[in-house]
């Protein structure tokens, strides 16, 4: 038999407690659910405020449990990542890529946005998973194979910008992937 590897994936252990937090949540009542939703959410009037430590709350937490598919997709992504590059690297463009398209997003709607967009809820993982999928395109070998995965998943990502329905984590998206693959290009530079 195998041992259980050590130490265990961060991603795995990020997505399981994420997964864990939200179903706690859940078991909240609706006034303190919202409550603990509205101190970790990076909306423009937390932001505004002066609430930065919500740019590191809101990535650990979710408003509903993570659909499997989506929790799946996390925890391979962030797996995959690990395995290649490393847990700190994997944990760092995480963060990085989930602070600086909030802060992307914050700076387009501080002066644009309506009551309702100031004060909508903003936490989840996607941003930095998108940040780091657009980083492991620097994984892929080089040439035509990491060129097209590159303009693929901005293609994929954009598609939503361009809807009329589209919302800011539309942008959002399409930011933390532009900075991932910003990232992987950077990458290809220095190796």
């Amino acid at each position: 038999m195998n041992p259980l590897p050590w130490p265990p994936p961060l991603g795995a252990l990020y997505a399981g407690g994420v997964q864990l937090g939200a179903f706690a949540l859940g078991r909240l009542g609706a006034a303190e659910r919202e409550h603990v939703l509205r101190r970790c959410s990076t909306n423009v009037d937390n932001l505004a405020a002066g609430h930065w430590e919500t740019l590191l709350s809101s990535a650990f937490v979710v408003e509903e449990p993570m659909p499997l598919p989506y929790a799946l997709l996390l925890v391979a992504v962030l797996g995959y990542a690990e395995y290649a590059y490393g847990a700190w690297w994997t944990a760092a463009v995480f963060l990085f890529g989930h602070a600086a398209a909030t802060l992307l997003v914050y700076g387009v709607l501080r002066g644009t946005a309506g009551p309702e967009t100031r004060r909508a809820l903003d936490v989840g993982t996607s941003y930095g998973l998108n940040a780091v999928l657009g980083a492991l395109t620097s994984a892929l070998p080089r040439g035509a194979v990491r060129t097209t995965a590159r303009a693929g998943l901005l293609a994929l990502a954009a598609v939503p910008v361009l809807r009329r329905d589209r919302n800011f984590t539309d942008a959002g998206h399409l930011a933390a992937l532009g900075l991932g693959v910003g990232l992987s290009v950077a990458l290809d530079y220095l190796s």
